[in-house]
């Protein structure tokens, strides 16, 4: 075992028995490093990465590559999702040297952390077009021993490409009105029609285009908005990105037709997805995403959820060596599962092959392995039929050998699934989900805020460890958030205020606007990075634009939103660039400039009057807008908060009063006048 053995990560420890040499990151590799003048070679990837585990079979398995690699470097091991800041300063510099990215991650640095090379996966020997690691590590080991003054010379000039990296997010000119306009006709022009998403292949779920969408159908009965949502949730719950035997969605499509999916299961897009599938069923009516928001919720509960309470990070697209194999079936195991009519009916039902419809990614060839999909949703004369085949099917599927399981809790994610949970609590009107929320966040808020008044960002074996970085502030703000509009307890709305001064304090950028990821006394690498765009999940500078508006409409304190319109003056430039890549910060921008109201309902007793208008405010007011609730029992801790202070039961009596557009209409005392302001 090498000195990955007592780390947390299962990541590294997965590289515990190689017989690489590795290190985690910290100091005791880079004093090695020096001390014996060797560079480094950072590996950087995840659990579930299915490259990853390949790389580790051909390369950190063999004794020969680990031979020459332990002659060569010293080795550091990095879990990109435990440490995102390494992972994306040196990314960054992956694609500026290679025009590309990916995991696994490979770099090789001085033992000052400055990189002079950069690659993704690398095989064992060399192949056309990609060298081999038996070539590159005696190569590099040359270069460093004999020709170190050109090795600098790289160095150098990666250093100068990366400060221009960090010059985004230092734009100074404001978006234009019609930038949210431009964002949906990005997204239309990507559009694919026949089978929903956007673009061709690989496709992913990219949820928060489909949030953006459902917010301006709702906002501006947009049509084309409503039908790009509606064909995308139904292609994709169709299709085999979704696990139809035992629930849950997989990572992204490697074609345009949502079959052919990599089959990790990401917690992050399962909560995403979750939230889209809710607003989905909202927008529409349709009853299929209804379902899949609570059979989403089943699989996390049945999955990936640990017994405290706290949700884990993902589980892998490999077992036993071979990627989807716990996923995939055969027709003749379909035959000797089920009864010969079944048999033949879910053969048909869920489109499989003879010879197969599941294709090698790397030959191309077909396996003879099928992904079960559907052309149609399942009608209901049918529904109790294939139900009963899936749980038969399901019940055989577990005497498989499953994926691993990433049982790491990233507070993060976590988050990202409490803002879900709770808001689907909401729109579903169940408290069962609502609760589930409330209670992750209890271990969470227990665990992973820090007596030093600092959010740590992973937790595992009870152990919580790792400074809180961008993404762990605002996902947690934005879930306190949707904790307080699901259940009017002023404690989630306090908090949220107070870990945003910390967030401001540790992360604004005062002199050009927004949010770096890392906090001021953060690790130093090659500088301090923004992030804005929307990839795989929302980025941390567009959840903050959002909880900026958010905060200043529920307190009634504008410096919120004056912190969140910094955010898009900074990124004006990349946002008004491509604004199909920022469609969350516009989703945001939108709420900002858009018709939104501020209700406070005061009721001393919390009476049904209250609970009435509760239920009408959340389904007549713009989306966006802010309720808050004040009762005898929640006014003291708002008051103290200086949430709409001045605003009281008149007359000790039932009080609703309603704003938008930076005026208030007069106070109302009955559901009666409540609903005529809506009516208006």
């Amino acid at each position: 075992m090498n000195r990955l053995a007592n780390e947390k990560s299962p990541y590294l420890l997965q590289h515990a028995d190689n017989p690489v040499d590795w290190y985690p990151w910290g100091d005791e590799a880079f004093t090695k490093a020096r001390e014996k003048d060797k560079p480094v070679f950072l590996s950087i990837g995840y659990a579930t990465c299915h490259w990853c585990h390949v790389m580790e079979h051909e390369s950190f398995e063999d004794e020969e590559v680990a031979r020459l690699m332990n002659e060569a470097f010293v080795n550091i091991k990095v879990d990109r999702e435990e440490r995102p800041d390494i992972d994306n300063t040196y990314m960054t510099v992956c694609q500026m040297l290679t025009g590309h990215g990916g995991w696994p991650l490979t770099i090789i640095m001085t033992p000052d952390k400055e990189p002079f090379y950069a690659a993704t996966y690398l095989p064992k020997t060399s192949r056309p077009n990609r060298i081999g690691m038996t070539d590159l590590a005696p190569a590099l080991a040359k270069a460093w021993k004999d020709d170190r003054e050109r090795v600098m010379e790289s160095v150098q000039r990666i250093k100068n490409g990366f400060e221009k990296s960090l010059e985004l997010g230092r734009s100074e000119l404001d978006l234009p009105a019609s930038i949210v306009d431009a964002g949906i006709e990005a997204l239309s022009q990507l559009f694919d029609e026949v089978n929903g998403g956007f673009g061709g292949s690989p496709k992913f779920p990219s949820p928060h285009n489909l949030l953006f969408l459902i917010q301006n159908a709702r906002i501006n009965a947009h049509e084309k908005s409503k039908t790009m949502v509606e064909k995308t949730l139904t292609g994709m719950r169709l299709g085999g990105l979704w696990d139809h035997v035992g629930f849950g969605f997989h990572r992204y499509s490697t074609d345009r037709y949502w079959l052919l999916p990599h089959f990790e299961k990401m917690l992050y897009d399962q909560a995403l997805l979750l939230m889209a599938y809710s607003l989905g069923w909202q927008l529409t009516g349709n009853p299929l995403f209804r379902q899949t928001a609570y059979e989403i919720v089943q699989y996390v509960d049945e999955c990936l959820t640990s017994p405290q309470g706290v949700f884990y990070s993902a589980e892998d697209a490999d077992s036993e060596g071979e990627e989807g194999k716990f996923y995939v079936w055969t027709t003749e195991e379909i035959r000797a599962i089920l009864r010969a009519a079944d048999a033949e009916f879910f053969l048909k039902f869920y489109n499989f092959e003879p010879d197969g419809n599941f294709t090698d990614e790397a030959t191309g060839q077909k396996t003879g392995a099928n992904i079960p999909h559907l052309v149609e949703p399942v009608p209901a004369d049918s529904r109790d039929r294939v139900e009963d085949l899936l749980r038969q099917l399901k019940r055989k599927r577990e005497k498989r050998v499953r994926p691993l399981l990433d049982d790491k809790v990233l507070t993060d994610w976590n988050a990202l699934m409490i803002a879900a949970l709770a808001r689907a609590g909401v729109i579903f009107d169940d408290a069962k989900l609502t609760a589930r929320a409330e209670k992750a966040w209890e271990i969470l808020n227990e665990i992973c805020l820090c007596p030093g008044e600092r959010i740590l960002h992973r937790l595992k074996d009870d152990e919580a460890d790792i400074t809180g970085m961008a993404d762990d502030y605002t996902f947690s703000i934005w879930a306190l958030t949707e904790l307080y509009h699901a259940t009017f307890n002023p404690e989630y709305l306090v908090q949220a205020l107070h870990l945003q001064e910390i967030f401001d304090r540790n992360c604004f950028d005062e002199e050009h606007g927004g949010y770096f990821f890392t906090p001021h006394d953060g690790e130093h690498l090659l500088g301090r990075q923004k992030e804005i765009y929307d990839g795989a999940i929302p980025s941390s500078n567009s959840v903050a634009a959002l909880n900026g508006f958010r905060l200043s409409r529920l307190t009634a304190n504008p410096e919120y939103e004056e912190r969140a319109h910094s955010i898009f003056k900074a990124f004006s430039e990349p946002v008004e660039d491509a604004p199909a890549g920022y469609t969350f910060a516009l989703a945001a921008r939108q709420l900002m400039n858009g018709n939104t109201q501020e209700i406070v309902i005061c009721d001393p007793e919390h009476s049904d009057a209250s609970h009435e208008a509760i239920r009408i405010c959340r389904e007549k007011a713009a989306p966006g807008s802010a309720i808050v609730l004040k009762t005898d029992e929640t006014e003291i801790l708002l008051n103290k908060a200086d949430v709409f202070s001045k605003y009281d039961a008149q007359n000790n009596g039932f009080t609703v009063y309603v704003c938008e557009n930076f005026s208030c209409h007069k106070p109302v005392h009955s559901i009666e006048e409540l609903k005529e302001i809506f009516a208006k």
